[in-house]
């Protein structure tokens, strides 16, 4: 259970501050108020907590969300109370960790909280966007309608990340066996043709003596070379996580060669498919423009999604900034202009997100197709060339013995 840090007056009226562990915080003042004490305040105490609601957020799947989230809106949508929805959920969720949260959950509920509130309390599991999805529900008495939204929304959120991660994962796997035996040749094969050449005398070809040059380094530096390359692909990590770092390499991926079109595809995707689902469930437009800009996962995506809610704060339509960003393409902002005019923005977005999920389709095939002939190609070079280094002088000294 969660540990809560309080502060209380006791019998005497003195102040009295401890920590105690409860299942929230109602529980925590029950507690005290048993004990006599007039509570204060009562806060999570994140250092205790935070190591475990990274695990449990980690240990909790996608796919078990969507499965809690469908089945308490089937629940609520045949009548059945909140509350003992929640008690069914807790029972048969086969996920321990989200078994916990269901039933901290239930128990917040029970204790006079609204849902929205007591999934608040999760921001590990429960997305911004889950939470005022919720609250839109809560409010306009649509709870099951809004959780079925949700639940669709995430499987196709899911689905496209999918798509996106399993198309690097081939070219990621091969690139990585190239490195490997490029680097296994480099420092077991190359020195042995080394020593075959220095008994010989002769002056090698330029290409020869880089590849040696190189070999050299791996090998006799070898302890030295690790720890470099360690030592570069953390700092490599520390300036991703800057501003300045996230911004270039979020730029880098939109417009790297190949990958640049789906990763721009896929957001374009993600973006109108969250808007959409936000103002279907009601959700105030500012309010939605700055969920879709967090859950962006874009640096570039949400710092042009955020000038858009500013402009549309001063009067301005939604389609005109997001033209002006220039990250979006000229047929999902005019199709937006045509939603805003017809007052059938939420349709207008839901079939840009369709169409852009199955230019994502397209693509992923597309690249399946075109990588693997690229990939053979690049090992077959990078072979090659060491190859060709290493029995170019075998060639020369028969050229000049054939003289």
């Amino acid at each position: 259970m969660p540990t809560y840090k309080y502060t209380a007056r006791n019998a005497q009226g003195q102040l009295v501050n401890g920590s105690i562990e409860a299942a929230n915080q109602d529980t925590v003042a029950r507690t005290l108020r048993g004990q006599g004490m007039l509570v204060t305040s009562v806060n999570m105490d994140l250092s205790k907590n935070k190591s475990s609601f990274l695990s449990r957020a980690k240990s909790i799947k996608l796919d078990d969300l969507i499965i809690f989230t469908r089945q308490l809106a089937t629940m609520v949508s045949a009548g059945l109370p909140l509350i003992e929805s929640l008690d069914v959920l807790g029972e048969q969720m086969e996920n321990p960790s989200l078994r916990s949260v269901v039933r901290t959950i239930q128990k917040d509920v029970e204790g006079g909280s609204t849902l929205t509130s007591a999934i608040d309390k999760h921001p590990r599991v429960f997305t911004e966007l889950y939470v005022n999805m919720v609250k839109a529900g809560e409010a306009s008495g649509m709870l099951d309608g809004i959780l079925n939204q949700l639940a669709i929304y995430l499987e196709k959120n899911g689905s496209l990340q999918r798509k996106v991660k399993g198309a690097m994962v081939y070219p990621g796997v091969v690139s990585g066996l190239a490195v490997f035996i490029t680097a296994f040749i480099m420092i077991f094969i190359i020195p042995k043709f080394e020593k075959i050449y220095s008994g010989l005398g002769v002056q090698l070809p330029l290409l020869t003596r880089v590849l040696l040059f190189v070999s050299n380094i791996l090998v006799h530096n070898m302890l030295y070379v690790i720890p470099i390359v360690i030592l570069g692909v953390y700092l490599l990590k520390k300036y991703i996580k800057t501003p300045s770092g996230r911004m270039y390499k979020d730029r880098l991926v939109l417009n790297m060669p190949v990958f640049g079109s789906l990763f721009r595809k896929a957001s374009v995707a993600k973006f109108t498919r969250t808007l959409s689902t936000l103002v279907r469930s009601g959700v105030n437009i500012i309010t939605a423009l700055e969920i879709v800009a967090k859950t962006s996962g874009n640096v570039i995506i949400e710092q042009a999604v955020l000038r858009t809610k500013m402009s549309i704060q001063e009067g301005e339509t939604i389609a005109g900034p997001l033209a002006q960003t220039g990250v979006f393409p000229p047929m999902v902002t005019r199709m937006i202009s045509v939603g805003e005019k017809t007052g059938a923005l939420e349709e207008m977005l839901q079939k840009i997100a369709v169409f852009y999920e199955e230019q994502v389709d397209a693509a992923v095939a597309a690249l399946t197709s075109i990588i693997e002939p690229l990939l053979i190609v690049f090992m077959g070079v990078i072979i090659g060339t060491i190859v060709i280094a290493m029995y170019l002088p075998i060639f020369n000294m028969i050229n000049a013995i054939n003289k």
